[in-house]
């Protein structure tokens, strides 16, 4: 009976763990997406250029993945339903604090450090526990998790706009931190697996029996879901790396559109109303492009890291065609296109993680992997604002992320090229042993 409750259900309570991680979703990263409506608002009352109140968003990329690890061992330790509820609480004081406003360094400090912490706190353990529930609808259930990003940013997008409108940047920041105090609620739902009990200790001392019921729990202590230390041996394996660095140049791409996609719809003209609405298109058709990958990866019909490598091949083309836009139209089908093949990324790149390193050591690898990745995410911001600066034109940050994205997909293929051929390797060495039990029996044979 252990065993059987050890195992990922498939299903049952697990979908309302789904749903619960689509909320958390869509109250951290999809207010992280929307927040470019608030970067001229901000620029605008502190008179910086765009290379220092992009800070701000990197700030809070860089920290939603340093943090990772961090939420990864607190829940290794502890629960991901309480380190989900911490994280609540710390985006919203994040939020809260900034409404002050006092100047940029403050805004570092709130918007941008304690909102990216509250983030990782948050994401993190969501989209892990996800995994743990799930096996074989591993893809669908994290593609449905992940959506819930899109759904909210679909509406906060207009809402945002009108909020701003309303109350100005400081009294929005502060609805807005009030509202993701529903992560705390969403925390709560995420039961923790009977397996997972085990990590506390308080459950082995009243499941385990006088009989052959200490040796069950032993074996359930090493599976994959009680894995009770973090995995940092995880930097030495060159699949893992090729990976790491291939988020890391993706991080460096994908904060970068949301960012500018505002202001350089600003910079053609287009109305604040219309230019609201592109960010709503953008999380449509990435919510419709992240169930549609996430269904097709469940058929397993292709190898989900071949399909991770064309979604960023289309995805870099998109953003190196966005540029060519000259008014609303043009701007809005671009956009489309990068949204869509967006959302296919997202479906996909966490259920790549656990193909490579194995659900035993995935929660070390998420941690580690957004680890790594904060490189790319604190850097490529400020990066795309330095080259706008110098260009004088929001056109050239959409042309450095979709370089940075070819240069990502390149790792994906050697990623690729490696497994094959240690799995080639591996097909070699069984069949000459295969081959060398026959020889025996050759032999009595000749004798006979």
């Amino acid at each position: 009976m252990h065993v059987k409750d050890s195992d990922p259900p498939d299903g049952g309570y697990g979908w309302v763990v789904v749903v619960s991680a689509f909320m958390v979703m869509g109250l951290t990263a999809a207010v992280l997406k929307t927040f470019g409506l608030f970067f001229v608002e901000i620029q605008q009352h502190f008179d910086e250029l765009a290379s220092t109140t992009s800070w701000i968003t990197s700030v809070t990329i860089a920290v939603f993945h340093l943090g990772a690890p961090v939420a990864s061992s607190l829940c290794v330790r502890y629960t991901h339903r309480a380190v989900v509820i911490t994280g609540g609480l710390l985006a919203f004081s994040g939020m809260a604090l900034g409404f002050l406003g006092v100047n940029m360094v403050w805004m570092y400090a709130t918007t941008g450090f304690l909102q990216g912490l509250g983030i990782s706190f948050s994401w993190t353990p969501a989209i892990s526990i996800v995994s743990h529930y799930f096996s074989k609808k591993r893809a669908l259930a994290n593609a449905i998790a992940s959506a819930g990003e899109c759904a909210f940013a679909f509406t906060f997008g207009p809402f945002f706009q009108w909020l701003i409108s309303q109350y100005g940047w400081k009294g929005a920041l502060l609805i807005i931190g009030g509202i993701q105090l529903n992560i705390c609620v969403c925390g709560v739902l995420m039961r923790p697996l009977a397996s997972s009990c085990l990590l506390e200790g308080s459950c082995s001392e009243t499941e385990t029996s006088p009989g052959d019921g200490s040796s069950r729990i032993d074996e359930e202590d090493k599976s994959p879901s009680t894995h009770k230390t973090f995995n940092w041996m995880l930097v030495r394996q060159p699949e893992f790396v090729l990976y790491a660095i291939f988020g890391i140049l993706a991080a460096m791409s994908f904060f970068v559109p949301p960012l500018f996609l505002v202001p350089l719809s600003y910079s053609l003209g287009i109305d604040e109303s219309w230019t609201a609405s592109l960010l709503s298109i953008l999380a449509l058709v990435d919510f419709a492009g992240r169930l549609l990958c996430g269904w097709y990866a469940n058929l397993r019909v292709t190898k989900t890291v071949h399909l991770l490598t064309m979604a960023i091949t289309l995805i870099s083309t998109s953003l190196m065609l966005l540029p060519l836009a000259n008014n609303y139209l043009t701007l809005a089908i671009f956009t489309g296109f990068y949204g869509f093949f967006f959302g296919t990324t997202v479906a996909v790149h966490i259920t790549v993680l656990a193909d490579v390193v194995g659900m035993p050591d995935f929660d070390s690898a998420l941690g580690l992997f957004m680890l790594i990745r904060s490189t790319g995410g604190f850097v490529g911001p400020p990066l795309a604002g330095l080259i706008v600066d110098m260009a004088g034109d929001y056109r050239a940050g959409f042309y450095m992320a979709g370089a940075t994205l070819v240069l990502s997909a390149g790792f994906l293929v050697t990623l690729d090229q490696l497994q094959q051929r240690k799995e080639r390797g591996s097909q070699t060495i069984t069949k000459p042993e295969k081959s060398t039990l026959s020889y025996p029996s050759l032999h009595l044979l000749k004798l006979q």
